[in-house]
């Protein structure tokens, strides 16, 4: 496919935080008790989320770049990644939930689930394959044990 890891993820998210942002004006806000401070979760558990799995990749000398998933050295499977096989994706997807709370929540029931499809067919599904051609028996062990999301 033309767009397969060729947009990086955090520009993605951008892109559709900018989206949520501008266009939440266009939709009914629901008021929320305490909207900034659930937003603020959110938005710094998606953070660490996405920072802390990064780390990982870099404590164990493989490659965190989305763009070329198959220069990848090293199956990671420890930390948020025995939760979901895509926490750096995961956490991306609470910030942009958290800043859909800020902005009155019915932008994200738009949004949110385009980013999800997005990511999953141009960024998660290669790397998949990737991963599959790489490490063969031991990610399709993981990837049985472990969901996609969450």
């Amino acid at each position: 496919m033309f767009l397969k890891t060729k947009i990086p993820p955090p520009l993605v998210t951008l892109i559709f935080a900018l989206a949520i942002y501008f266009s939440s004006r266009y939709f009914i806000v629901i008021e929320i008790p305490m909207r900034g401070i659930l937003s603020s979760i959110f938005i710094i558990l998606g953070i660490f989320v996405t920072f802390s799995s990064a780390r990982i990749f870099k404590k164990k000398e493989t490659t965190v770049n989305p763009m070329k998933p198959d220069q990848a050295t090293t199956l990671v499977t420890d930390g948020m990644f025995k939760i979901t096989r895509n926490p750096m994706y995961l956490g991306m997807l609470l910030l942009l939930f958290g800043l859909s709370v800020f902005k009155g929540l019915i932008v994200g029931f738009i949004f949110l689930p385009l980013f999800v499809l997005y990511i999953t067919i141009f960024q998660i599904i290669p790397e998949e394959e990737a991963m599959l051609n790489l490490f063969g028996e031991d990610y399709k062990s993981y990837s049985n044990k472990v969901r996609r999301w969450f």
